[in-house]
């Protein structure tokens, strides 16, 4: 099957071993049209002098400072913008693949002229058999956004492909004439929800979010923001959360979702303190 050129943009921000390791399990999934382009946010652990021994083949774009999730990412896609890419995706540094990921995506993105931002199945690295994304649903109602099949085992139910609410930016394939619609990841955002903000974007330019569950990519899980519960990741997600259904919700939702948003994360919070986390 024939790949357009794509251009793999992995972020990194003194992430040096994850990078590695990343980069070491993209090399399984080369192909003639395939770019990988390592962004690093300003890094002081050594990544770059890593990355340029140990993959000479990968393109580095120093930022000199972090600029954060979507303002590297921005730098990625303008520069693969500018090198004539038909396909961006966007990786996160702590993952690793399946050999066959890309040419699943690709598949994917280019059978349908509206599709445009395809995502993987995700799964966590340190379970491998178990879900961390199969797709993503945001309520209006409730003013959440989650992972369908999250903590799930892969055990099938979430094998079929289709339409989904948004894809994760820890993994995500998009079409070039989509971004040249929709523009760039949203800056403002500090961290979290930009994925869900671009693609609330390309649903409203009439591209569809597609999930894929052929590909397969394996999640570290918040290694950057440290961990999946720390108190740093989960203020920050709540302000994000609070700024997409600001800009996105409909009047009448307002009645409802602070108030349902409230009591979701209150049941969340409360099982999470019962089980010990």
């Amino acid at each position: 099957m024939h790949i357009p050129l794509t251009y793999i943009i992995v972020l990194n921000w003194n992430g040096r071993q994850e990078t590695l390791e990343c980069l070491a399990s993209l090399s399984h999934a080369v192909h003639p049209s395939v770019c990988i382009l390592v962004v690093d946010n300003g890094s002081d652990d050594g990544s770059q002098e890593a990355i340029r021994r140990e993959h000479p083949g990968v393109t580095l774009l120093e930022m000199g400072s972090n600029l954060r999730f979507a303002g590297g990412n921005n730098a990625g896609i303008r520069y693969a913008l500018e090198k004539g890419a038909e396909q961006i995706m966007l990786l996160n540094n702590d993952t690793t693949v399946d050999p066959a990921f890309l040419r699943a995506m690709s598949g994917t993105l280019q059978s349908s002229a509206d599709a445009g931002i395809v995502a993987p199945k995700i799964l966590y690295s340190a379970d491998p058999g178990r879900l961390w994304y199969a797709g993503g649903e945001i309520s209006f109602w409730t003013g959440t956004m989650r992972h369908r099949g999250i903590r799930e085992p892969d055990d099938g139910r979430f094998d079929i492909p289709c339409e989904t609410g948004y894809a994760s930016g820890c993994c995500l394939l998009a079409k070039r004439s989509a971004v040249e619609r929709i523009g760039l990841l949203d800056e403002s955002y500090f961290m979290y929800s930009e994925d869900a903000d671009w693609c609330m974007r390309a649903r409203r330019a009439g591209f569809r979010i597609m999930y894929e569950p052929r590909a397969r990519v394996w999640h570290k899980v918040s290694v950057s923001a440290g961990g999946h519960l720390s108190s740093f990741k989960l203020r920050n997600k709540f302000v994000s959360n609070l700024r997409f259904f600001a800009r996105y919700a409909s009047w009448y939702h307002w009645l409802f979702f602070p108030w349902m948003n409230f009591v979701v994360n209150g049941y969340a919070a409360g099982r999470y303190l019962l089980a010990g986390r």
